[in-house]
């Protein structure tokens, strides 16, 4: 649905966005992670046609941006980081508007604006003038002007930003039902709202892409980890002898409980397969198991280490 291939923009000598390249399928739901100034803003920019790239190509549902830009955007849809909005108008006048601006017949405007009322709950609100919304009632406006067409493409920068808790678990469903019908890709500096609702995740540094990665395997890495009551010379010797472990790395005990079972991470290519050799070989020295399971990986943690210049995990 998505094609980027070497993307790049340059303001002078600065390159903002330089040789990023990405696919992203129909119904993803791709969230584009990175630091202020690592390219997010101007990638979206350069998706929906409002910013002319450097160099590179971009084909979204097969169709060239460069030579058909227009026949692309009626196929997007656009939240901007801070929605223009219209204060003087009513919420329903702004929608019918946006509506005309869209394309979107006058036939019919009615039923698609109840419609992208009904699913940003704006019922109490739509004959209400912008300019005496609260900014989370003003961030729905925005996303409802983004879905009024309904897009083939949906590009939300920052959609949660200014919600209450309810509002945000709200929106979240809203963006899982979007993807039954549209592709979307997502913006924001809240990590959380990656993770529950994404299914990849994309993260810039400095204008290149560092990681590009499916969030289920980013969850889990090649290491097991074993937790034993035992002292850590004897049980390195006996986890370092099991076949399938590349290396044993003693962790130390679990927060909080420094007296604690000490915990060992072992690398593997095989951890499901390593499992059960583990717990059958420390039952058979009669030492009791105090956990064996997969590594998780948080997404916090992965943004921090490729953002601080380390290699991106193999995934």
């Amino acid at each position: 649905m998505i094609e980027v291939h070497k993307l790049t923009r340059s303001y002078g000598d600065l390159k903002a966005v330089d040789g990023v390249s990405f696919e992203v399928g129909r119904g993803e739901i791709v969230g584009l992670l990175g630091h202020n100034g690592a390219g997010k803003t101007t990638i979206m920019k350069m998706l929906t046609g409002f910013l002319e790239p450097s160099a590179g190509e971009i084909r979204i549902d097969q169709l060239d941006i460069g030579a058909q830009r227009r026949a692309v955007q009626r196929r997007i849809g656009y939240l901007p980081e801070n929605c223009p909005l219209y204060p003087e108008m009513t919420v329903i006048d702004y929608l019918d508007y946006q509506a005309a601006l869209h394309g979107v017949a006058a036939s019919r405007r009615p039923a698609s604006i109840r419609e992208a009322i009904a699913r940003t709950e704006l019922e109490a609100k739509a004959t209400d003038p912008i300019a005496t919304l609260s900014r989370g009632y003003r961030q729905r406006v925005g996303v409802a002007q983004a879905i009024l067409h309904h897009p083939a493409v949906l590009i939300l920068d920052e959609p949660t930003n200014g919600l209450d808790p309810s509002q945000i678990e709200h929106m979240r469903i809203l963006i899982r039902n979007l993807a039954e019908t549209a592709t979307l890709m997502i913006s924001t500096h809240i990590l959380q709202e990656v993770e529950a609702v994404c299914d990849r995740v994309l993260i810039l540094r400095a204008g290149h892409l560092a990681l590009d990665a499916r969030l289920a395997e980013l969850r889990t890495t090649g290491r097991l980890l074993v937790s034993l009551d035992r002292a850590a010379a004897e049980a390195e010797g006996l986890l370092r002898g099991l076949h399938g472990v590349a290396a044993c790395t003693l962790l130390g005990p679990a927060k909080g409980d420094a007296h604690g079972p000490l915990r060992y991470a072992l690398d593997t290519a095989d951890p499901e397969g390593l499992a059960p050799r583990v717990a059958s070989t420390v039952v058979a020295q009669g030492w009791p198991l105090y956990g064996l399971q997969r590594e998780k990986r948080d997404l916090q943690g992965l943004f921090h280490e490729v953002n601080a210049g380390r290699e991106a995990p193999h995934v």
